[in-house]
């Protein structure tokens, strides 16, 4: 395993439930509830039978009740995905929030900003190296 890359990301929430069923109808994730730790694991991709991710660069992770003193979130998940207007009608219609419409990362590809029914921001993004 590699040092210092990302392994893991986390969504806090007072209604961890809720919010799940937000991510699984905006990013189609499969979620597992771990009642003995109140915690809902997250797979954002396909897994072997160890619960390991197959896709490269692609990461799991959870969403747990939000702890006292977590009350703003300072990181931004991203997520890939294959339509960047579909993304936005989708999250439109979870009672997600845009925060930065459809944007050109010139050569890379585009990405749009929101923040989640429960405060948390987040973001889609699809490669395109046409972008400008």
């Amino acid at each position: 395993m590699h040092k210092n890359t990302v392994s893991h990301f986390e969504i806090y929430a007072t209604d961890p439930k809720k919010l799940a069923d937000f991510y699984t109808k905006m990013f189609d994730w499969k979620v597992t509830e771990m009642p003995q730790m109140d915690y809902i694991m997250v797979n954002s991709g396909d897994t072997d039978d160890k619960g390991m991710l197959k896709s490269p660069g692609a990461i799991n992770g959870g969403i747990a009740r939000r702890p006292e003193g977590f009350s703003i979130n300072g990181a931004v998940n991203y997520s890939m995905v294959d339509s960047i207007e579909d993304s936005i009608k989708r999250a439109s219609s979870l009672g997600a929030t845009m925060t930065k419409g459809k944007t050109a990362v010139p050569g890379m590809g585009w990405f749009a900003m929101f923040i989640d029914p429960e405060g948390n921001n987040f973001a889609v993004f699809k490669a395109d190296e046409a972008a400008k």
